[in-house]
């Protein structure tokens, strides 16, 4: 397949370059050769290229930023998913969207499914919605993927920062009261790559499997690691944020179950290797 990948540098986007390079024609595009809230550019780009699937890992994923560049979320996170789908239709091509366990209220007492009621209560959450709300007005062939607490080789992400903190610290204080899944984005770019072999369209649930709080992560984190340092408890509202989190984002990950996928390994097999990978 020739397939089209925006946010090609990011982490998750370079994850996806590693998986797919093998058997697909790939198309890399970052924000400077393709802003794609622009809507004129995203459709020539994508009329020239012809692409089989385009795949959208690019997005504004800060998410106490987008509490302040509210346009900026919007904009990339909403109307520039509009301009793909507009896109993609033209080309008669189907479109992967990367989205969020932040569409969500977090206040289930059990792993949410992908039916179960959205809710977002940051900015960040709301224009991720905007993003998957214009596929499915537009495009009939789409795969959603919401996924969360994402950690990988490239860019910023929790793990990297416990192991540099610990590095000058012999305390940390971490939050408790905020349950998710960790994900490993080289998993996460695997479970894609099967899930494009298809034509099993719909909105998917994809994480590693298990779930643990930040404050347990933090501990399993140094505990692979080898590092001594004395994790401490708080609540998220101790530890002020401009955005507000989801207190609980598990995904159940039941669609891909019930399409014949395998689970993905543990988060806590993932991070094994993650830490012996930059060790």
């Amino acid at each position: 397949m020739k397939i089209l990948i925006t946010g090609s540098n990011g982490m998750l986007g370079h994850d996806l370059v590693e998986v797919l390079k093998g058997s697909h024609e790939l198309v890399l595009t970052t924000s400077k050769t393709l802003d794609i809230t622009d809507e004129k550019q995203t459709l020539d780009f994508i009329t020239d290229s012809k692409p089989d699937l385009v795949i959208n890992s690019a997005a504004y994923t800060d998410v106490d930023g987008c509490e302040t560049n509210q346009e900026l979320a919007y904009d990339v996170n909403g109307e520039g998913v509009k301009n793909l789908s507009r896109a993609c239709k033209e080309v008669d091509c189907p479109l992967v969207h990367i989205s969020t366990d932040y569409i969500f209220n977090g206040k289930n007492t059990r792993p949410w499914v992908e039916d179960d009621e959205i809710g977002p209560i940051s900015v960040y959450g709301k224009s991720k919605l905007k993003g998957e709300e214009y596929i499915q007005e537009t495009l009939d062939k789409y795969f959603i993927v919401r996924t969360a607490w994402l950690y990988g080789m490239n860019g910023k992400n929790f793990p990297k920062t416990m192991l540099e903190l610990a590095e000058n610290h012999s305390q940390i204080t971490v939050v408790y009261d905020e349950v998710g899944t960790p994900t490993y984005t080289p998993d996460l770019a695997y479970g894609i790559s099967k899930l494009i072999e298809t034509d099993y369209y719909g909105i998917y649930h994809l994480t590693n499997s298990g779930n643990c709080s930040w404050c347990e992560f933090a501990r399993y984190i140094f505990e692979m690691a080898g590092v001594d340092v004395e994790v401490i408890p708080v609540t998220a509202s101790e530890f002020a944020r401009p955005a507000p989190r989801p207190s609980y984002s598990v995904l159940e990950n039941k669609k891909w179950i019930e399409n014949g996928f395998e689970p993905l390994r543990s988060y806590k097999d993932a991070i094994k290797e993650y830490i012996e990978l930059i060790k």
